[in-house]
């Protein structure tokens, strides 16, 4: 094989069309674009209009709120909980928190909290402070042995609040 022999793949590399060069290139005169009006302008058209009746997304009612105070947890089942106990990368000994369970790379970040659901089983004795537990999740880790702290989630922010 020499250099020379080098070359693309068939079809990797296509030529621009060259629009509105005459009426041979099969792209001339209008470029493509159909006829006049707004539809042959660029930047505007009305996306939803229809015909003058009124359109779908004005028609339909108006449903839910978009809570500004909501909280979002990451969520942590007990099954995970356990099988990175069983592969030794969270240690039991001491309290497990969400800053050793991010060390841990059991979680990937935090968000406002993290908060412990009763997927699977747990068999290990473990102190661990959440900031939001289900009943099932409780019942279990205290089964075992174990304690759940639960943490009053930390505030948001402000938008105009600097980090």
């Amino acid at each position: 094989m020499k250099l020379s022999d080098i070359a693309d793949n068939a079809g990797s590399r296509k030529k621009r069309m060259r629009v509105g060069r005459g009426i041979g290139s099969g792209k001339g005169k209008t470029s493509g674009r159909g006829g006049k009006g707004q539809t042959a302008r660029s930047g505007v058209r009305i996306k939803g209009f229809e015909g003058g009746q009124m359109p779908l997304h004005r028609r339909l009612p108006k449903r839910g709120f978009n809570n500004i105070f909501r909280l979002d947890f990451t969520e942590i089942n007990l099954d995970r909980l356990q099988d990175a106990i069983d592969a030794k990368v969270i240690d039991t000994s001491g309290v497990i928190n969400a800053e050793s369970l991010v060390k841990a790379r059991v979680i990937r970040r935090v968000k406002d909290g993290v908060r412990l659901l009763g997927r699977g089983e747990i068999k290990a004795k473990l102190n661990i402070e959440v900031h939001g537990a289900s009943k099932t999740a409780i019942e279990a880790i205290e089964k075992a042995g174990g304690t759940v702290k639960i943490l009053n989630p930390k505030p948001k922010k402000a938008e105009g609040e600097a980090a």
